[in-house]
């Protein structure tokens, strides 16, 4: 794993790779207020046939923010991305997503769909404001206050409270969590502010991924999450929208829940393997 901080239009980007650059390439995005190393344990075992190239989104980890709300709607990211990938010398890639992740990926494809060899979504794109959320003020409030009071007096407290969240643990699930904290005046906090969490929530409300379905290209695949039970109905009827109007993939995942990748890694590893490994068509 490699680690390194970018000048990309003059804001600090904060990159993380994994592999040789003579393999297939990956690109990754994560979701809302996580970092690059939310792929840490997919990447860790992908390594060996691909390269793997991730980044802090703006406003997370080590990656400094944009300077203002509009920056952080679809069509500004897309753009941003694109150009980001331009400077990195990347093209041809596949796109491993998760989350919010997902719906910078979508709208990236219906504009630059030339680049892109394969998608995988990992449960996220799907979950169409217009159903699953409550009021554009209400949900940014909600993350913004989430974002902004995850504050503790010590990192011991930091990682009792975050194992809390995942159905497994490991030693470099210890190094990805480590990555979510950061000290601000004797405490440790949450990385990503909430501001940075508003304008997110506010760009993907202005931004709906339905609209765009019907622009994206066939095959994409969705893994979706089962955990917890109660948003099974919504999961699938939204899942099954995608699917039949994007004409994509589906595969409903047992035991996992939003973090599909950080509860089952091994389904996602094997996924990326069977679809992308000695893949010989190019777009």
């Amino acid at each position: 794993m490699r680690r390194s901080l970018i000048t990309y239009k003059e804001k600090i980007v904060h990159l993380t790779e994994w592999g040789e650059a003579h393999n297939p390439t990956i690109v990754c995005l994560h979701g809302l207020g996580s970092t690059s190393l939310s792929f840490l344990e997919v990447a860790e075992e992908l390594q060996k046939d691909f390269k793997i190239i991730a980044f802090d989104a703006p406003g997370h980890g080590r990656t400094e923010p944009f300077d203002t709300s509009r920056d952080y709607e679809m069509p500004r990211l897309v753009e941003w991305l694109n150009g980001l990938l331009v400077q990195l010398n990347v093209s041809d890639f596949y796109f491993l997503s998760h989350s919010w992740g997902s719906f910078l990926a979508l709208h990236y494809l219906v504009r630059y769909p030339e680049h892109v060899l394969d998608t995988i979504l990992i449960d996220g794109g799907y979950q169409t404001k217009r159903i699953w959320s409550s009021s554009l003020e209400e949900e940014m409030n909600h993350y913004e206050k989430d974002f902004d009071e995850y504050v503790f007096d010590s990192w011991n407290d930091f990682f009792r409270a975050e194992k809390e969240n995942y159905l497994m643990w490991s030693s470099l699930k210890d190094v990805a969590v480590k990555d979510l904290g950061v000290e601000r005046e004797g405490k440790v906090c949450w990385h990503a502010k909430g501001e940075t969490a508003r304008y997110i929530i506010r760009g993907m409300h202005l931004n709906e991924t339905e609209d765009i379905y019907h622009l994206l290209p066939p095959g994409i695949t969705l893994l979706v999450a089962t955990v917890p039970e109660r948003l099974s109905e919504i999961r699938l009827q939204t899942a099954d929208t995608f699917k039949k109007n994007a004409l994509g993939e589906l595969k409903v995942v047992p035991n996992t829940t939003h973090l599909l990748h950080w509860d089952r890694p091994s389904v996602v590893i094997n996924l990326v393997l069977s679809k992308w490994l000695n893949k010989s068509e190019v777009k």
